[in-house]
C-alpha cells in the first residue's frame, strides 16, 4: 500500500473527496494538527506528502521512506529544499496553478479598498450609515497607475486584467522581461523606488526568499503617495506588518488589503487587527473550487511518477 499524507488537517469530507483520485493500491491519511510532533507522526511510514500551508522541516524530510513532498500551490519559503536534497526527498509544486485566483484576488482586494465596500458593510453591521464619511476616500481603480512587484504566472495575469480597467500597468522584478513581453502585457519595468513614488496601487506579486523578506517596510512605504493603497497576495514575510500598520495609522497610506500574514493562523496580536481602513482575509487569494479537480490530478499524476520512476511536470520540480 502506497501512503499518502495530508499535512494540513482535512476534514473528512476534504479527504473523501480526495480519495478518487488516488491510483489503486493508494491510501491518504491526514494529521491530526499542525504541531510538530504530530506532523512527524503522521509521516511514519508515508511514502509521499502534499501541503498547503505547513511548514515541511529537516526533520520531516529525514522520515525514513518519504520519497517526495507535493506544495499544494507555488511558495516554498516554509519547505526545506536543502534537506530535502540532503535525504534524497523530491519537491514539486503546482507551478502557475492558482495565478488567475490570486490575480482576481489581487483586482478584488483593491476595488474593496477603492469603493471602501467592507468599511461600509461593517458599518451597517454595525448599525452605521457611513456613506458622507466614506464619500472621501472612495476612489476608482480606472485610469490609474498600479505598481506590480513581481510578474511571474501571477503578476503576468493580473497585468492582463488591468487593461480592462484602463491602468497604467508598471512592474519591477530582478530581471525585465524582454520588449516583446512588456508589449504583451501592457506592463513597464520601473525600479522599485520609483515604483513606489510613481503607483496609486502598490500590489505584492513575488516570492518570498532572501532578497525579497521584509522589503517593504517602514523606509520604503514612505516613499509611497500618501493617498495610495498596498495589496498584498504574495507572501506574509515580504511586508513588515507593524510598519504598514503605523503607516496606516500615521495617516501615510489610504488603505490595504492583506491576504497573507508573516504568522499563519494570524494571532491576535497581530498589528494590523482591528484598523479600519485595513481589510484582512485568511490566505484565501489561491483558493478556488473549480481549480480542485485539476490541481489534484495534476499533483497526483506528479507524486505517480516518481513511484513509477518517471519524470514528473519539468515546470514544478524543486528538487
Amino acid at each position: 500500500m502506497t501512503k499518502l499524507v495530508m499535512l494540513d488537517p482535512a476534514s473528512q469530507d476534504r479527504m473523501d473527496r480526495l480519495k478518487p483520485f488516488l491510483p489503486e493500491g493508494w491510501d491518504i491519511t491526514t494529521t491530526a494538527s499542525r504541531q510538530p510532533e504530530d506532523q512527524l507522526s503522521a509521516l511514519q511510514g508515508a511514502d509521499f506528502a502534499i501541503t498547503g500551508d505547513v511548514a515541511v522541516t529537516a526533520d520531516m524530510m529525514a522520515v525514513s521512506g518519504l520519497k517526495a513532498v507535493h506544495k499544494w500551490g507555488v511558495g516554498y519559503d516554509n519547505i526545506d529544499l536543502g534537506a530535502a536534497k540532503t535525504n534524497g526527498v523530491r519537491v514539486m509544486r503546482t507551478t502557475g496553478s492558482n495565478a488567475i485566483a490570486v490575480a482576481e484576488t489581487t483586482i478584488g482586494l483593491i476595488l474593496s479598498i477603492n469603493r471602501n465596500l467592507a468599511r461600509g458593510h461593517v458599518g451597517i453591521i454595525g448599525g452605521k450609515w457611513r456613506k458622507g464619511e466614506l464619500s472621501v476616500t472612495s476612489m476608482t481603480l480606472t485610469g490609474r497607475t498600479v505598481g506590480i512587484i513581481g510578474m511571474g504566472y501571477i503578476g503576468s495575469a493580473l497585468a492582463r486584467m488591468l487593461r480592462g480597467f484602463g491602468c497604467t500597468v508598471l512592474y519591477t522584478k530582478r530581471s525585465p522581461l524582454s520588449p516583446e513581453e512588456e508589449s504583451d502585457l501592457g506592463a513597464t519595468f520601473m525600479p522599485l523606488d520609483e515604483l513606489l513614488k510613481t503607483s496609486d496601487v502598490v500590489t505584492l506579486n513575488c516570492e518570498l526568499n532572501d532578497s525579497t523578506r521584509d522589503l517593504i517596510d517602514a523606509t520604503a512605504l514612505a516613499k509611497m503617495k500618501p493617498d495610495a493603497i498596498l495589496v498584498n497576495a504574495a507572501r506574509g514575510g515580504i511586508l513588515v506588518e507593524a510598519d504598514l500598520a503605523a503607516a496606516i495609522t500615521a495617516g501615510q497610506l489610504r488603505g490595504a488589503g492583506i491576504d497573507v500574514f508573516s504568522i499563519e493562523p494570524i494571532t491576535p496580536d497581530n498589528p494590523l487587527i482591528g484598523l479600519d481602513r485595513v481589510l484582512l482575509t485568511p490566505h484565501i487569494g489561491a483558493i478556488s473550487a473549480d481549480s480542485f479537480v485539476p490541481t489534484v490530478t495534476r499533483m497526483i499524476a506528479n507524486l505517480k511518477a516518481v513511484e513509477d520512476g518517471t519524470a514528473p511536470k519539468d515546470i514544478d520540480i524543486l528538487v
